[in-house]
């Protein structure tokens, strides 16, 4: 491992006492754990001190004026790291950190599930680099901003040009005391309270998001959807429908199927589709979902959206959709490929 890593061990990680005067690190659940001997008072010092803020070489050097053994010292960080115990923090995650004590004890929560699969991976920082617009202050899309913010998303603008309604409110999201106030005002505050630091300001005409999230029931009839696919955006579907929860397609354009592609597929399965789509987005829907449905279903778009702006992993809902049916709440992928009428993947990418 090279010197210039960044080792934190999360403040969350048990360190107990065990006979012998030794120290287990972790291992209490699923994961692995590491037992320490000899271990005294010195050596926990030490490993809460992995708060990676300092470089590798620092910790060793630090550790030899402490009277350790450098060649232990650096074992012992490689065997926390073989466990899955240690994160390697990239230089860059530390520079996109907010300043300030509260920010940085916000940020010591996150950093840990923010690392990659791959050394030298800055998913931090392209979180912190990252714009997403949540289309629809509804119960599913307030609750996801706050989430992308606190997740450290730098900017999480919400659109929405109705008034909070009694039935608008929901844990994380809009609030009773919102009631009359408009929408995408009331959910700024949401998102600020998950997120005091976070930039809520709409985006300037002209500048692309990152990822727009469509929370409104049938996204695909909606007209902003052209706008966002022929501007080159990608959008991900996050919503309740009935009592299931929706998240996905993910639409990369010009990479993968659109939602123009499963609405086509649905027609192909029932010739009737069109008139009943029609019928669905005659009127707004009111609000609707279990608040179980609508936080479970905010929660898993939060990180297929994470997945694709950070490159933490491969999202499961290019081309598919994650379905969460009440009341078991088990999400059920379903595929939607490209459709031959369609035409999407010869825009340009």
């Amino acid at each position: 491992m090279s010197d210039t890593a960044h080792p934190l061990l999360p403040s969350t990680t048990p360190l107990l006492r065990r006979a012998g005067d030794a120290v287990q690190v972790g291992g209490v659940d699923a994961g692995d754990g590491l037992v320490v001997r000899p271990a005294a008072a010195e050596v926990t010092t030490l490993l809460r001190g992995l708060d990676g803020r300092r470089p590798q070489r620092s910790v060793l050097a630090d550790a030899v004026t402490a009277g350790f053994d450098a060649a232990a010292v650096a074992g012992l960080l490689d065997g926390l790291r073989s466990t899955g115990l240690l994160v390697d923090l990239d230089p860059a995650d530390l520079l996109a950190s907010d300043a300030g004590p509260a920010a940085v004890a916000r940020t010591a929560a996150e950093l840990p599930a923010a690392r990659g699969t791959s050394p030298g991976a800055a998913r931090w920082a392209a979180r912190r680099r990252a714009t997403v617009v949540v289309e629809g202050a509804t119960r599913v899309g307030v609750p996801l901003a706050a989430v992308l913010a606190a997740s450290g998303v730098g900017r999480v603008s919400v659109r929405d040009r109705g008034v909070v309604g009694a039935g608008d409110a929901v844990v994380g999201g809009l609030s009773a005391e919102d009631e009359g106030r408009p929408r995408a005002l009331a959910a700024a505050d949401a998102v600020r309270r998950a997120s005091p630091l976070a930039d809520v300001r709409p985006l300037p005409d002209g500048v692309l998001p990152d990822l727009v999230v469509l929370a409104r029931p049938w996204a695909a009839a909606d007209p902003v959807v052209t706008v966002w696919q022929s501007a080159g955006a990608a959008h991900l579907v996050a919503t309740v429908r009935g009592e299931t929860g929706v998240v996905g397609p993910l639409v990369v354009p010009g990479r993968t199927s659109c939602l123009g592609c499963a609405d086509l597929h649905r027609r192909d399965a029932d010739p009737s589709w069109p008139a009943l789509a029609a019928q669905l987005t005659a009127t707004d829907a009111p609000p609707g979902g279990s608040t179980l449905t609508c936080l479970l279903t905010a929660v898993t778009a939060a990180q297929q959206a994470l997945a694709y702006l950070d490159g933490s992993g491969a999202p499961a809902t290019l081309e598919a959709t994650v379905e969460l049916r009440w009341p078991e709440l088990v999400p059920a992928r379903r595929r939607w490929p490209a459709h031959a009428e369609c035409g999407c993947l010869d825009a340009p990418a």
